[in-house]
C-alpha cells in the first residue's frame, strides 16, 4: 500500500509534539485548527514547489520563542515514505533558486576557514552542488529524503547525493566549512537536533546557512491562512527571532538573520498565489506560453536566511 493509498485509512499514525526550540513544559496557544483532508493528497504532497494544498496540521505557537509549530503532526515514519514516495518537476524552478543561493554565500566565502568541503541538507536534484563547485570548494556533498529529485540529477551529481535523512553521523566531524539548508528546516522532525549537528560537523571558523519561510513577513500577513507557507509538509514556521534562537541554542556565534528577496517567472508565483485551482492552471499555462514572461522576477516572497559559525 502506497503512502497515498495508507493515509486514506486507519493506518495513519498522528503524534503529539512540543515546541522544538523551548521542549516540554514550554506554553503554547492555538494559533489554528487542523484543515487536512488527507483524501486530497496525491504523489505531489511531499514535493518541492508543489501546487499548494493550503492544508496545514493544528498549529500552535510557543508563548516563548513564538515558533509555529504542528501539534499533532503525522508520524516520522508517515513523512519519511512521504518524501521518499513524492514526484519531482520543478527542475526549472530549483536552477533559478540556485543562482539566488549562491549570491546570498558569496558574502560569508571569505570569512570561512577554506572552501575544501561543503554539505548541502535537503539537496533536491543537486543543483546548488553545481553552484558551490563554481565557487571553488573541491569537495561537495548533498542529502536529499526523495528518490525522484535524485534520479532527476545530472549524472555527475547523482552520485554525490546520499539518499536519506540527514545524519551527522555518517561524515566526520569538524570536517566541512560550510552546511547549507534551503528550505528544508521547516520539513525536518527535530530542527534544534539538525543545527547541533551541523555544528559537529563544521570546522573552527565553518558557516552553517539555512533560508526558511518567514510567518512574520508582510505576505504571510496578508494572505494569512492561504499563504502556502501553510503546508502539511511544514512542521515549524521560523521568524527572524525564532531563526536566530535556533542558531544560537544550536552553538552558533555570529549569528545574522534578515529577509531575502527570491527571483522565479511569473508563472511560479502565479502557482503559490491562492486563485481558483482552475484559474489558476490555466493562468499558468497562459504564461508559460509567452517568451518574455519566462524571465525571472524578483520577489520579497516572505522567505530570509540565517547563518552562524562555529568558533570553537
Amino acid at each position: 500500500m502506497t503512502l497515498y493509498a495508507s493515509m486514506t485509512s486507519s493506518k495513519v499514525e498522528w503524534v503529539e509534539r512540543c515546541c522544538p526550540l523551548c521542549g516540554p513544559g514550554a506554553a503554547a496557544r492555538v494559533f489554528a485548527e487542523s484543515n487536512i483532508d488527507l483524501s486530497r493528497l496525491d504523489q505531489f504532497a511531499f514535493a518541492s514547489r508543489k501546487l499548494p494544498e493550503y492544508m496545514h496540521p493544528r498549529l500552535c505557537e510557543c508563548t516563548h520563542c513564538h515558533l509555529l509549530y504542528g501539534n499533532p503532526v503525522l508520524s516520522q515514519e508517515s513523512i519519511s515514505a512521504g518524501y521518499n514516495e513524492a514526484a519531482f518537476d520543478s527542475g526549472m524552478e530549483a536552477e533559478q533558486a540556485s543562482r539566488t543561493y549562491q549570491k546570498l554565500i558569496e558574502r560569508i566565502l571569505p570569512l570561512l576557514p577554506d572552501r575544501d568541503a561543503a554539505l548541502d541538507i535537503g539537496t533536491g536534484d543537486g543543483v546548488f552542488l553545481e553552484r558551490l563547485m563554481e565557487s571553488g570548494f573541491s569537495r561537495v556533498r548533498g542529502v536529499e529524503p526523495s528518490s525522484a529529485p535524485i534520479a532527476a540529477a545530472k549524472p555527475h551529481i547523482r552520485g554525490l547525493i546520499q539518499n536519506g535523512l540527514f545524519d551527522p553521523g555518517a561524515f566526520e566531524p569538524a570536517s566541512l566549512s560550510l552546511i547549507t539548508c534551503f528550505q528544508t528546516m521547516e520539513h525536518v522532525w527535530d530542527p534544534l537536533g539538525v543545527c547541533r549537528g551541523a555544528h559537529r560537523l563544521l570546522k573552527k571558523g565553518g558557516a552553517l546557512v539555512v533560508v526558511v519561510h518567514n510567518r512574520q513577513a508582510m505576505s504571510a500577513r496578508v494572505l494569512g491562512r492561504k499563504s502556502p507557507i501553510f503546508d502539511i509538509e511544514h512542521l515549524q514556521l521560523f521568524s527572524i527571532p525564532s531563526s536566530r534562537r535556533l542558531f544560537e541554542l544550536a552553538g552558533f556565534s555570529g549569528v545574522q538573520a534578515k529577509p531575502i528577496w527570491n527571483r522565479y517567472p511569473l508563472h511560479y508565483w502565479i502557482k503559490l498565489f491562492p486563485f481558483p485551482p482552475g484559474a489558476k492552471r490555466a493562468a499558468i499555462s497562459l504564461v508559460k506560453k509567452v517568451p518574455f514572461l519566462k524571465v525571472p522576477i524578483p520577489v520579497p516572497a516572505g522567505n530570509l536566511v540565517v547563518w552562524g559559525f562555529r568558533d570553537e
